[in-house]
């Protein structure tokens, strides 16, 4: 039996709708289906407007659309270099355990290597065990004693409020 062929491109500005199906699927998958704000103007703007905010790369298996790898540059102050955050990596059900999810990785990994980023991370829910199990398996070291902590909405309206109110921004001692 002849196995599928897949093939990992950057996204063009053409394949938004396609980005935007994934990252509802992707929701759906993380049992956050309502939790989706994001339109298709959002994704033109900021993949493909003025001020460039990610990148993506596809993944087509037998030309049909498989799965997705979006990411964007950090900086590490300890490193004293430029990182790669992959924000969302999905493969739809059908076109798992083909190695599309490694090659999509592999794909954003060369790109850290070619732009001299030495750092390549994302983000996993603590319950999606195959996903740990597979990011393990390539490599991928838990860093249990980092939590990540978010802001958002009326908090951090709040929070910008107090830029305005007398507040002095540049207090780092603060902290």
């Amino acid at each position: 039996m002849k196995r599928p062929m897949h093939v990992i491109r950057p996204a063009t500005s053409e394949d938004a709708p396609e980005i935007l199906a994934f990252i509802r699927e992707l929701a759906l998958y993380e049992r956050e289906p309502d939790a989706v704000r994001a339109s298709l103007s959002d994704i033109l703007r900021d993949g493909w407007g003025p001020q460039k905010r990610f990148h993506c790369l596809l993944a087509e298996s037998d030309g049909a659309p498989a799965g997705f790898a979006l990411y964007f540059h950090n900086y590490s102050t300890w490193r004293g270099h430029a990182g790669i955050h992959v924000e969302d990596l999905y493969v739809r059900p059908a076109y798992r355990r083909r190695g599309i999810g490694k090659a999509l990785l592999a794909a954003v990994a060369a790109i850290a290597i070619d732009e001299g980023c030495p750092r390549l991370q994302w983000d996993v829910l603590e319950w999606n065990t195959p996903a740990i199990t597979f990011y393990e398996a390539i490599g991928a070291k838990r860093l249990m004693e980092w939590r990540t902590m978010r802001i958002s909405d009326s908090a951090l309206s709040l929070l910008a409020s107090a830029s305005s109110s007398g507040s002095s921004v540049d207090s780092p001692g603060a902290l």
